[in-house]
């Protein structure tokens, strides 16, 4: 998307009032948010982020224009930490789901009034978060080998009935033909050098819907295999070695940015996640509570940690440049080497040029 035709950008741009209140503009280079009509100097689109509330930019560390006072607009918003509690809660009992009724009683409040500021703040209800939660584990025990019944059991799952309308939905598929490896896909893939290991990429006639790294090419061949067991598995097209190409380039410092298809599967949740991730500049880096705020759901930090680990694309989906809270560089899949050598790389491809500090 051509970044000057984004809706928010586009009303800073014009400094468009009706916005005001709406969302908000965060400059990263003065730690600076205001209201979208601020008559301030436009900064470069690149610096800047946008926060739905005062408090997530806030919370995010940065401090109120004294231009147009944009934290004068808005309320502060009061339930963040009640929330904050629930979902705990919620992922205590992820055996037992809690219904609305039990929640709303164990923190005082109407089941209405509980449902509608969880989903406000969230962005799901309390029962769409417990199912995402019973879905994800439904979905490591199929991988791990258990049997149907055995896995929606172990999950929280009531019933045969329920397992099937709800982790169907979520998978895109019934389980047995998610546990079968998604028999149906033709999968071709590719395996080649690059500065941090062996890269494998794979990708459907949609999209690239797998990338790994590692030392050792035939376990990652396998990995792949035990991931689609079912799907046909095919040679690399001309189309893929262009894609692993620029992959390989970005990786040298050669190409700034990956902008390739996709074609995984994911919930609502996940995508919503993942394209957050793409919207991070190179060189740049979130916490998971700056991605959660982005995307509208400030409680929703551990979702979204959850969801960076299990992004299948990565590198495209660039999951490296989301750190701790502290700024450290916590767990990554490929190795936490391998994410400090990609941001250092990053960082270096970000920074101006030599010859380009005196124009």
């Amino acid at each position: 998307m051509n970044p000057n035709t984004e809706p928010r950008w586009q009303a800073c741009l014009t400094r468009d009032a009706r916005y005001d209140g709406q969302f908000f503009m965060a400059v990263r280079t003065t730690r600076i948010y205001c209201k979208p009509s601020c008559p301030a100097r436009l900064p470069k689109r690149a610096n800047v982020e946008f926060f739905n509330t005062p408090e997530q930019a806030e919370i995010a560390g940065y401090r109120a224009c004294k231009r147009c006072h944009p934290d004068k607009l808005n309320p502060p918003e009061p339930n963040l930490d009640l929330i904050q509690r629930v979902i705990r809660m919620i992922e205590d009992r992820a055996d037992d789901a809690p219904t609305l009724a039990e929640l709303a009683a164990q923190f005082h409040l109407s089941p209405y009034h509980l449902q509608r500021t969880f989903k406000r703040i969230v962005g799901v209800t309390p029962k769409q978060y417990a199912i995402g939660l019973r879905v994800q584990r439904f979905k490591a025990g199929l991988k791990a080998g258990q049997r149907v019944t055995e896995a929606a059991l172990d999950s929280g799952f009531n019933g045969s009935a329920q397992m099937y309308g709800q982790a169907s939905a979520h998978l895109g598929m019934t389980p047995k033909t998610y546990q079968r490896g998604a028999p149906t896909i033709e999968i071709e893939y590719t395996v080649v050098d690059s500065p941090l290991g062996h890269l494998l990429m794979a990708a459907t006639e949609r999209g690239v819907c797998s990338v790994k790294l590692g030392d050792d090419r035939r376990a990652l061949e396998a990995e792949l295999r035990d991931e689609f067991a079912a799907a046909k598995l095919a040679p690399d097209s001309e189309q893929l070695r262009l894609w692993a190409e620029a992959i390989v380039d970005y990786l040298r410092g050669e190409q700034p940015h990956l902008d390739l298809p996709t074609d995984v599967r994911a919930t609502a949740f996940q995508r919503l996640v993942w394209d957050a991730l793409r919207e991070i500049p190179a060189g740049a880096t979130r916490s998971y509570t700056e991605v959660a705020q982005s995307i509208g759901q400030p409680a929703a930090a551990r979702a979204v940690a959850r969801a960076c680990a299990t992004n299948p694309t990565a590198l495209v989906v660039p999951c490296h440049r989301v750190v701790g809270e502290d700024g450290k560089l916590h767990g990554y899949r490929w190795g936490v080497k391998r994410k400090r050598e990609l941001l250092e790389m990053e960082r270096k491809l970000a920074s101006p040029r030599e010859g380009d500090k005196a124009h």
